[in-house]
């Protein structure tokens, strides 16, 4: 494998710096003295991790680059996240840069150990996350182990963090993908009823708000209708699953065992583990749902809280194009509709950065590059056609 060169090892400085800032910052933000300890003890990694790829310029010949203190925009949003609503809601974001790191640093195991050892650092570190999750406080503010208190794996699942905010990112997925598809569906539309009827401020109005509402209520109604269509399908197959328990039981052991014996149990033991919990019919239940239908249980989904969250995403996508209009019938109306628009589709397109890893730059540019294209085709359409919508 070639050595790395100096472009490389300039990036993975950069990288470093960016996680220095980054955990310095959560040490700062964190009250709770064993999580600060943590990002402390992280942070210490990562400056040693910057010092060797400097070591690494130096050898090369190159020059080692002040440290600019100004981390790219990822790290900003997530430190500015964390301020806003603590350490604990920024966990999947920030493990999702340790995983980055560690595959990158991965691609290096077979150039140099030291590099090796910084992709070990960087599993050390989603571990501390882990360990940071899987711990509550009590009202004394001691440490208590989710396995301690928990009485099935489902209820960990419910106690860890990590797993929380993984159903938050999940939310947070829906509302920008929602706001994304208002806002491009109803830009295009606006822009197209301007480029037929450009004199009539007030068609093009009423057109944004109909799209609007349209738009939403048909996410809403078609997420609710997915939703309780998955919902009911799951509650069926556990239903049946029950049913199979209660009719022969001996059997459903027999397949909870097979189970535990795939894991790598001997066979005595896989029968051991699967009679101890069929001695709790619900809890086999929810090994055997979990193992065999591979579902949760206690996360089906809510079908009207999915429907309530299309309908006021998209919508608030879809107002941002209408807005202007309401001021104003005039020309310039479009023109400012299209520009707030365009600001709105390039946060937007950061905002995705944030679920998937990409810079915010290339992002940002590349919604408000389909945006634009979908508002000109429709814009050109609307004006071929020059269809009088006045009278």
């Amino acid at each position: 494998m070639p050595p790395i060169d100096t472009a490389t090892s300039l990036e993975n400085l950069k990288l470093e710096r960016d996680a220095i800032a980054l955990y310095d910052a959560l040490a700062t933000i964190e009250q709770e003295p064993r999580r600060r300890a943590a990002f402390e003890r992280i942070a210490g990694n990562e400056r040693r991790h910057a010092d060797i790829w400097a070591t690494k310029l130096t050898e090369a010949g190159a020059a080692v680059p002040p440290d600019p203190g100004n981390p790219r925009p990822r790290i900003r949003v997530i430190v500015l996240l964390a301020r806003l609503f603590g350490t604990r809601a920024v966990a999947d974001l920030v493990k999702a840069l340790e995983g980055d790191e560690e595959e990158l640093y991965e691609s290096f195991r077979q150039t140099a150990p030291d590099v090796a050892a910084i992709a070990e650092d960087e599993r050390e570190h989603a571990r501390i996350w882990d360990s940071l999750g899987a711990e509550s406080t009590d009202r004394a503010g001691g440490a208590i182990s989710v396995a301690s208190v928990a009485r099935s794996a489902s209820d960990i699942g419910q106690r860890e963090a990590w797993h929380r905010a993984g159903g938050r990112s999940g939310t947070l997925r829906a509302v920008i993908f929602g706001v994304s598809d208002g806002l491009v569906s109803n830009l295009a539309l606006v822009m197209g009823v301007a480029g037929a009827a450009q004199e009539n401020g007030s068609i093009i109005l009423l057109t944004g708000i109909a799209g609007l509402l349209a738009g939403a209520f048909s996410m809403a109604a078609g997420e609710y209708i997915s939703m309780q269509s998955q919902r009911e399908l799951f509650e069926r197959q556990i239903a049946l699953e029950r049913a199979e328990m209660e009719a022969m039981p001996d059997e459903e052991q027999a397949e909870l065992a097979t189970v535990f014996r795939a894991k790598g149990f001997t066979q005595a033991e896989a029968d051991m583990i699967a009679a101890r919990l069929f001695e709790q019919p619900d809890i086999a239940l929810d090994m055997l749902v979990r193992e065999e239908l591979g579902l949760d249980p206690h996360e089906l989904g809510s079908a009207w809280g999915a429907a309530l969250g299309s309908f006021v995403s998209f919508a608030i996508g879809a107002a941002i194009p209408v807005i202007p209009f309401v001021f104003s019938n005039e020309l310039p109306a479009v023109l400012v509709s299209l520009a707030v628009s365009l600001v709105a589709l390039f946060i937007v397109g950061a905002g995705v950065s944030l679920l998937t890893g990409r810079g915010v730059l290339f992002s940002g540019f590349r919604q408000l590059g389909i945006g634009l294209g979908a508002a000109l085709v429709t814009y050109l359409i609307g004006s071929l056609i020059g269809v009088s919508v006045a009278g």
